[in-house]
């Protein structure tokens, strides 16, 4: 299937919880999901509180008003904060269950299964607290349906698993609508060298498609 980039002139429609989310029909997304202990409450709090005063000084009230800013503007933003969050979840905070090579499985079982029917799959990586996925949604079918099948299955067979309940996931995952082909590509490297740059050796697994490329 070609890949669709957005389309600035077509439909888009933006929501927010504490992240903006775009969604257009047909696009590609690259989507964060972590678990819920895998960055300390304090330490997210600094970084919002840090992310909130770059915004005020930069005359936006949130995320959604970037698009208003400069490109420089922009890549600073996204140096700043979306890198550093990302680096938060690399530096292995929580108990890092997906680290377990049965709790990884489950995980997997789920977001193969839609590949192809529900979604097309593209990279992913499954990392100790979080995951990486590049996904199209099939035609009718959301991008938050998609994630919640990802984390609501795996999260009771993971606990069960583990002989617990309670919350596995943090709530809102990170979406973001692939620019270009450049873009893409960018993404597919990120997600292949992320156990490399996060410092692993082993505890995780490197997809693509339904199949599985690399496990450690």
């Amino acid at each position: 299937m070609p890949f669709k980039p957005l389309d600035h002139s077509s439909e888009l429609h933006v929501h927010r919880q504490n992240l903006p989310h775009w969604r257009q029909w047909g696009v590609t997304y690259f989507v964060t999901s972590r678990l819920a202990d895998s960055v300390p409450a304090v330490i997210a709090d600094e970084w919002r509180f840090k992310r909130d005063a770059w915004l005020c000084a930069h005359g936006i009230r949130s995320t959604e008003e970037l698009r208003h800013l400069t490109n420089e503007e922009r890549h600073e933003y996204q140096r700043e904060f979306t890198v550093k969050f990302h680096e938060l979840l690399d530096a292995g905070h929580g108990e890092c269950v997906l680290s377990r090579a049965d709790c990884a499985d489950i995980l997997i079982s789920r977001l193969v299964a839609g590949h192809g029917t529900a979604y097309q799959l593209n990279a992913w990586v499954v990392m100790p607290n979080h995951l990486h996925a590049l996904v199209e949604p099939g035609k009718g079918t959301a991008l938050g349906e998609i994630v919640r099948h990802w984390k609501g299955g795996s999260a009771f067979e993971i606990n069960r698993a583990l002989g617990r309940n309670g919350s596995l996931w943090q709530r809102e995952p990170f979406d973001h609508i692939v620019r270009s082909e450049p873009q893409l590509e960018h993404f597919q490297k990120y997600i292949i060298e992320n156990p490399k740059k996060a410092g692993l050796k082993s505890g995780y697994v490197i997809g693509r498609g339904s199949e599985v490329r690399e496990r450690k």
